[in-house]
């Protein structure tokens, strides 16, 4: 097997392919990150306080959000990408297992950004689509020559993030869904969404009715992770997976609150577009003809510094660049202006003859390149058009005052691309082109037997027989593959991926919700389950999974429940302008039905079932107390 791997390795580090899609996939990445920051930032006090608002968690928390979300926009701009990659790494195993996030709000997703964020630390992705690219470009450019960075990466820099992030996770998922009854029955991607706790605000009744279709999309989507990872690497089957991936996730994000994970997924799919497309989509941003030519002294490095930056930037080539000393004298606009005037100033020609000088020029570049178009309207504001004028003559009239001979020409001595301290460095522990296919192929094989040891495990040996862990023979087997589990579940990502199956949704037929009085004494839902049983903006994500996976489910722990009720009330509380510590709310009980097999309209029979009172929280000096009269919370799940 080994053998095999390594072969295949080979042959991947020696096919050169172009970065885009590497770079569009930091991109996304980035922003998925981003997001959920940000989610992290809005919710921080109903996640990270033990008490929101009463017993407050550490401020450093926020601090490190805010750091959190600088790193994300550095990747998505790519800045500094190897280095923001190793801090969105780090952090995001010190919130997974250093805070609440790993107990009560597991995000569902966690485990796979984790280990892509592993994976982005090693990927050049750079190469394409970033700030670091136009920065190596200007550091080792001089006027005689302009550096051209590297624009192409070895074809594995696709293939193993689609074959770590989705191949093993789709399998792994797969081999569960065995397990469940309505996954087998083809109502897997049925059952979800007619449960409100998980349904989405968009009403798919006239899907979830063609029981047919139901079918071919459960069984559909079986069979699609049980392949992918088998053929996701061979051409003939590329596009296919890619629109069938698309689709299925896509349809995660409109039909259930779980966006987050929809969207992770979502972004590792750019790295399986056809090299073809994104060729063929550069050519379509390109423009036919130049909106504007920009005229610029040749011998002027500030000059030359800033033509390599707008071609960086320029994605539809709608600006031309031409020398004044080599084609000034070509054109008839410039005839009229002398020398030492054409070196003073940047000047631009549209395409209808119209000449431009100084800031202006750059008003019409940022126009002629469509995508900034705002800033360049922006721009010629007053006031502002007024101060950029100001800005840019003291610029440029200094710049004039500089007598360049030929040792301007010239930059200090830099040590060339292959000489730098991080390339050497990564060279020493990551590889040398000759020692890399083995450190890759090691890799692989090391990340394979993890995910056996999971699969096997947890999809088929403790499905088989839940008492396993119990016997005598297996137990020591059993405390080494949890151990080892344990690791790669912390700092890979690989973990069992038994989401939403039989054993969660078995006997999960209550909802509970919570309400309360406003000054006027009429009964308010709290923004958070509303009488749909649905929850609502922006309840989605990890805090969905809070409620949904942790506080309700068909096993209710009283003493679990109670917390987060307590959290719930006193974050939303707040937020509607209750006095927290002196207030009342109202605990609701709605019956739903979650049946292993297809039911028609099960949906709308869901939402429109009636809630009853059962019970109250009541806060008074800050302390909470609940009250269920006759009702054991415990066996709700018991009780028809």
């Amino acid at each position: 097997m080994y053998r095999q791997i390594l072969r295949l390795v080979k042959q991947g580090v020696a096919k050169r392919v172009p970065a885009t899609g590497l770079g569009v996939f930091r991109i996304g990445f980035g922003l998925v990150v981003f997001q959920e920051v940000v989610f992290l930032y809005w919710f921080r006090h109903l996640i990270f306080d033990p008490v929101p608002y009463v017993d407050i968690a550490s401020p450093i928390l926020e601090y490190l959000l805010l750091g959190w979300a600088m790193v994300a926009v550095f990747l998505v701009v790519g800045y500094c990408t190897r280095f923001a990659a190793v801090v969105n790494y780090l952090l995001w195993i010190v919130f997974v297992v250093f805070t609440p996030m790993w107990q009560d709000f597991d995000g569902g997703f966690d485990q796979l950004m984790i280990g892509s964020s592993f994976l982005l630390m090693f990927l050049p992705t750079e190469r394409a689509l970033s700030l670091d690219k136009l920065r190596k470009t200007l550091k080792y450019s001089t006027i005689a020559h302009r550096y051209v960075p590297p624009t192409d990466v070895s074809v594995l820099c696709y293939y193993i993030p689609v074959l770590c992030s989705l191949g093993l996770l789709y399998f792994d998922s797969a081999v569960h869904k065995l397990s469940a009854e309505f996954w087998r029955n083809g109502m897997g991607a049925w059952l979800p969404a007619t449960m409100p706790f998980y349904m989405s605000g968009i009403d798919w009744t006239w899907i979830l009715n063609n029981k047919p279709l139901q079918a071919i999309i459960g069984y559909a989507l079986l069979i699609f992770q049980f392949v992918f990872i088998f053929v996701c690497c061979l051409r003939p089957f590329r596009v296919p997976l890619l629109l069938i991936g698309l689709a299925f996730h896509i349809g995660i994000i409109l039909s259930l609150n779980i966006y987050p994970f929809g969207f992770g997924m979502l972004v590792h799919y750019a790295l399986m577009v056809p090299f073809a497309w994104w060729r063929c989509l550069g050519k379509a941003l390109h423009v036919r003809e130049p909106a504007l030519t920009v005229f610029y002294d040749e011998q002027c490095p500030l000059c030359n510094r800033t033509v390599i930056t707008v071609q960086h930037f320029d994605i539809c080539k709608a600006i031309a660049f031409r020398g004044l000393q080599t084609h000034a004298r070509q054109y008839r606009a410039l005839d009229r202006i002398s020398d030492d005037e054409l070196l003073k100033d940047i000047y631009g020609l549209d395409r209808k003859g119209r000449l431009y000088r100084g800031l202006d020029t750059y008003v019409r570049i940022l126009i002629g390149m469509r995508y900034l178009a705002p800033l360049g309207w922006l721009m010629r504001m007053p006031g502002i058009y007024h101060l950029g004028q100001r800005v840019y003559r003291h610029i440029a009239d200094g710049r004039a005052r500089v007598v360049c001979d030929e040792g301007c020409a010239v930059p200090p001595k830099r040590p060339r691309p292959e000489e730098e301290p991080f390339r050497l460095l990564y060279e020493r522990y990551i590889g040398t082109p000759r020692q890399l296919p083995v450190r890759v192929s090691k890799f692989l094989v090391l990340i394979i037997a993890l995910q056996l040891n999971s699969t096997i495990h947890y999809g088929i040996v403790y499905r088989l027989n839940r008492n396993l862990e119990t016997r005598e023979s297996a137990a020591l087997p059993a405390v080494m593959s949890n151990a080892v589990l344990g690791l790669s579940h912390t700092f890979l990502g690989i973990t069992p991926h038994a989401l939403y199956l039989h054993d969660h949704f078995a006997g999960y037929e209550h909802l509970l919700a919570l309400t309360y009085r406003d000054q006027a004494g009429r009964e308010r839902w709290l923004p958070f389950v509303n009488e749909e049983g649905r929850l609502v903006a922006p309840n989605w994500g990890r805090v969905q999974s809070m409620w949904a996976n942790v506080a309700v489910t068909a096993r209710i722990k009283r003493e679990r429940l109670y917390r987060l009720i307590q959290k719930v009330t006193l974050f939303w509380g707040k937020e509607v302008g209750l006095d927290v510590a002196n207030a009342e709310f109202t605990i609701k009980l709605k019956r739903i039905r979650v049946p292993m097999d297809w039911e028609r309209d099960l949906r709308h029979k869901n939402v429109s079932q009636s809630w009853q009172d059962i019970g109250k929280v009541i806060w008074k000096d800050g302390g909470m107390r609940v009250e269920t009269p006759g009702i054991d919370i415990e066996a709700l799940s018991r009780s028809k």
